[in-house]
């Protein structure tokens, strides 16, 4: 796996779990780490690439989850709309799949998008429409460059993102301690 923070200019991290602003209001994560197949990372740094000819930044929520915190996740909220049963692993536990927003580089403000991350309602699905036009467009802008590098949307999530094979990738159960730099 690589370290997202090294790999990718411009870089900003909001990781969610590693604070008490996230749906389970507890902190889950005891670092602010962010790691993907090697794959996924430099498919990842090519949206990157492509989004700062825009001016446009990343803001990572979560990419590598460990299999672990996936058992603490469910247990606090077993609704396989928007958190995947451990028993059958999540993408996020194969590092192959990631939860992101964007912001202007110029400035550090985020991009405006349909709802907060984490927000569990209708209105973070990609079929909802009934939003401001700004969010409408950011969330197609985001979907369209990351499609383009070989992610695939979650319809229920807009920031939630999984790249191409995912299903080929093990399920992991390793701390983000024990993840050996890869460069």
């Amino acid at each position: 796996m690589l370290n997202l923070e090294e790999i990718i200019p411009h870089l900003k991290l909001d990781v969610r779990y590693a604070t008490k602003n996230n749906f389970t209001q507890k902190v889950i994560y005891d670092t602010v780490r962010v790691f993907l197949v090697e794959q996924a990372a430099k498919a990842l740094q090519s949206v990157a690439h492509d989004l700062e000819k825009d001016s446009i930044g990343i803001i990572v929520y979560d990419a590598y989850r460990p299999l672990s915190v996936q058992r603490k996740l469910w247990e606090m909220y077993p609704n396989p709309d928007f958190v995947a049963d451990p028993k059958t692993g999540s993408r996020h536990n194969r590092g192959a799949a990631i939860d992101l927003s964007l912001y202007y580089i110029n400035t550090g403000e985020p991009m405006n998008m349909p709802t907060e991350y984490d927000n569990f309602t209708e209105k973070a699905s990609h079929f909802f429409l009934d939003l401001p036009e700004n969010s409408l467009r950011n969330r197609s802008y985001l979907k369209s460059v990351m499609e383009k590098h070989g992610f695939v949307s979650l319809n229920s999530e807009w920031w939630h993102y999984d790249f191409q094979h995912w299903k080929s990738y093990p399920i992991l159960d390793i701390d983000f301690y024990q993840i050996e730099p890869k460069h």
